[in-house]
């Protein structure tokens, strides 16, 4: 598997014309080469493929990455690197702009002598857009931890309790069943704050006769499930059933709609248009979904503003929502993947309205 990568990456390395890329990214890292300590780099070239490391890491290094040169950095890890780089005859040397700081890369231009930075763009997060089969798996356990964790939080959802409790249910459910943590801070909005699109729990108690949405994900095995479910805790008002349709018909819609050849923009439009045909395109103000992996929002998008084509191996969050100031607000999420004939959903939670009486 990280062979695999590995000979994609070196692949991609000819592609921009560089002699090696320097990985600074935690995720990165582990993606290429399996480590999962918290400090290295990967250093690699045609011919080596070398995870440097410190004192800390070097024995588990060797244990998680056994197809790299685990190499221990000295106190200054740029001095390791311009060894190694000088001795393989590296001119050129590829960097990740978006994970290097500005004083970081003057710190390599004056610790690098005689070796050109190039800038690159997202070299190893577009091999991460595709998920093999073994990730694949891991992220359908993560999604089923994710509908077994929504049908254990109903069952504590009654009024009198905080959003805050609700949200260390949610976690602690997750942790006992085999997850790491949350994907991300669990939003939990209930009442006028289920208008707040990422309206993080509060102390805020739930009462009667108002939305709960609650979106959360299982980290799993280092990958990450998404998924949002709005409910009616007590009696739904007409408008309460009239939101809570139409944004499930745009979801439906987009899930059906979906597959591989169209462009993020017609993915997003699919569940937006359904949305401004009612007159709550104002009231949806983010995209249709994103990305989904080792980190909760990837690469590319439901989005107006994407025309990556979507691919068979992308994984993809389908989430329109309404959101009313001063009322309350619907999101309705699944996790999805791309086929070679259309789309397989992860989650399968119920999405009929659900109201607690």
């Amino acid at each position: 598997m990280h062979q695999q990568r590995l000979e994609k990456l070196r692949q991609r390395i000819i592609e921009l014309q560089i002699d090696a890329l320097l990985v600074a990214s935690g995720v990165n890292r582990t993606y290429l080469t399996g480590f999962a300590g918290s400090s290295g780099y990967v250093l690699v070239t045609q011919q080596r493929a070398m995870l440097l490391t410190d004192f800390r890491y070097v024995t588990q290094a060797h244990q998680q990455a056994p197809d790299y040169e685990i190499i221990e950095h000295a106190a200054k890890p740029a001095a390791t690197i311009l060894e190694l780089l000088q001795a393989a005859g590296v001119t050129k040397l590829g960097f990740e702009q978006q994970h290097v700081s500005f004083g970081a890369y003057q710190n390599y231009v004056a610790a690098l002598p005689g070796i050109t930075l190039v800038p690159t763009d997202g070299v190893v997060e577009k091999l991460r857009m595709y998920k093999d089969e073994g990730e694949l798996r891991i992220m359908r356990e993560a999604a089923e931890l994710a509908d077994r964790t929504f049908s254990y939080i109903l069952t504590k959802l009654k009024p009198g309790v905080t959003e805050l409790d609700i949200a260390l249910e949610i976690e602690m459910f997750i942790r006992q069943n085999g997850g790491t943590s949350t994907s991300f801070d669990t939003i939990v909005a209930s009442g006028e704050r289920s208008a707040l699109p990422h309206g993080r729990a509060s102390e805020r108690v739930l009462q009667k006769d108002e939305f709960v949405k609650l979106d959360f994900g299982a980290y799993y095995k280092g990958y990450c499930s998404d998924i949002t479910r709005t409910v009616v805790l007590g009696k739904p008002t007409a408008k309460h059933r009239d939101i809570y349709d139409k944004v499930l018909e745009a979801q439906l819609a987009c899930l059906d709609g979906l597959k591989p050849g169209m462009t993020g923009r017609e993915g997003d439009a699919l569940a937006r248009d359904i949305i401004e045909k009612y007159g709550y395109g104002d009231n949806f103000g983010h995209g249709t979904g994103h990305s989904l992996g080792m980190e909760i929002h990837e690469a590319p998008r439901l989005s107006r503003l994407d025309e990556t084509v979507l691919e068979p191996g992308m994984t993809m969050t389908v989430e329109p929502g309404i959101y009313l100031p001063g009322f309350g607000g619907v999101r309705i999420e699944d996790d999805i993947v791309f086929t070679d004939s259309g789309i397989r959903i992860l989650t399968q939670s119920t999405k009929q309205l659900i109201i607690l009486d």
